[in-house]
């Protein structure tokens, strides 16, 4: 999960408990371990193509569309995300150029679309982040965590949004989402979850639980992490690290990278217990190439220093985003600092290819229960 939550009151995790669920309603078939690898694994990541149907009552057809998912990586990854922050941008840090309308894209219907955001490099450095990371890791070993107890449900909510390649009669252009609100509740076991995503087929909501469509359930890893498999590794960060070198052997562009980035993945929408959750940035201190970026911004315009590594393969550089004075971990961000890539080159240094930031974080009773109502 993240460093806020581990330094959170439960009054300060239900700061945000006016995010409601809608009604439930069945997820189409073919749809479940979608969302179940988008959720539970939010591990890793790969380009996913998608196409859109003419449109009757335009006549326009929207070709071939790059979209980002959080699902398992290829062996070469290129990045293909980024986030409008909707006026939560500032001078120096981010430039949001402009408006947009909707995508009429399929899986962001719902998000209207504008320019690519875009950033300032700045530098990366070394020094000082083993003195940093280990400041965090004192900070979330300090902090209430709340356990889950066997009944209860994980919910996090959060704002994020994907930079993609739009085509339209043969121009492609790169657009940015406006950010969107996400909320999910997940069984302590992983057996059941809800979600609410806007960009999804049902954004009123749909289930997260259920086997997949051959009757298999996930099996809890690395790559799916729920909090009762979090909860039994180990917490020793030299095996730790060696754990998840092994477990994503062959996955990614580099198995520096490929640890690097699945770490940061178990900030977002997991929930490693208080012990976990420190050995974690004691184990990422261990990896070869990690820098530290003065300032970042997440999903929420929120600024801090940032925890990163680049990329060698795609250029693009992954942050860790934590508040520079109670080191809360904020969010994420992953920024094209070198060549271009996606379609006809148009990512180039200073897109930002991914942005997201933790709202509210909490322990309920109840799936689809908000925080506001919890115990």
């Amino acid at each position: 999960m993240n460093a806020n939550s581990s330094r959170q009151s439960p009054a300060e995790w239900e700061e945000s408990a006016h995010l409601l669920p809608q009604p439930a309603r069945d997820l189409p078939t073919g749809r479940h371990q979608f969302h179940k690898e988008r959720l539970m694994a939010h591990i890793q990541r790969e380009q996913h193509n998608v196409t859109a149907a003419a449109t009757p009552a335009t006549g326009v057809r929207e070709a071939t569309t790059t979209r980002r998912f959080r699902l398992p990586r290829p062996a070469i990854a290129l990045p293909a995300m980024a986030l409008a922050l909707a006026g939560a941008v500032v001078a120096g840090a981010a430039v949001y150029n402009g408006g947009g309308s909707g995508s009429g894209t399929s899986g962001t219907s719902n998000v209207a679309t504008g320019p690519a955001l875009t950033t300032d490099i700045g530098t990366g450095t070394t020094k000082g982040v083993p003195q940093l990371l280990d400041r965090i890791s004192l900070s979330a070993a300090e902090g209430g965590h709340p356990e889950v107890e066997p009944g209860q449900y994980i919910y996090i909510a959060s704002k994020t949004a994907d930079t993609y390649v739009k085509t339209v009669d043969d121009k492609s252009t790169l657009v940015s989402e406006k950010p969107y609100l996400r909320q999910t509740w997940m069984s302590a076991d992983g057996t059941e979850g809800w979600l609410i995503d806007p960009t999804s087929e049902r954004p009123e909501g749909e289930t997260l639980s259920g086997p997949d469509e051959q009757g298999n359930a996930p099996k809890p890893g690395i790559n799916h992490p729920t909090y009762d498999f979090l909860a039994g590794l180990t917490t020793d960060p030299d095996e730790l690290l060696t754990l998840i070198y092994k477990e994503t052997k062959g996955q990614g562009n580099s198995p520096d990278q490929q640890a690097f980035s699945t770490i940061g993945d178990l900030l977002g929408e997991s929930y490693p217990p208080a012990e976990l959750y420190a050995a974690l940035f004691k184990a990422a201190a261990k990896i070869p190439g990690v820098i530290m970026v003065d300032d970042a911004v997440d999903a929420s315009g929120r600024h801090g220093v940032a925890v990163a590594r680049v990329d060698s393969a795609s250029g693009s550089r992954e942050e860790w985003i934590f508040d520079k004075k109670t080191h809360a971990f904020l969010g994420e961000r992953v920024v094209q600092v070198k060549g271009a890539s996606g379609d006809d080159g148009l990512i180039k240094p200073g897109t930002v290819t991914f942005v997201s930031a933790i709202v509210t974080r909490a322990v309920v009773d109840d799936m689809k229960q908000p925080p506001s109502q919890a115990g």
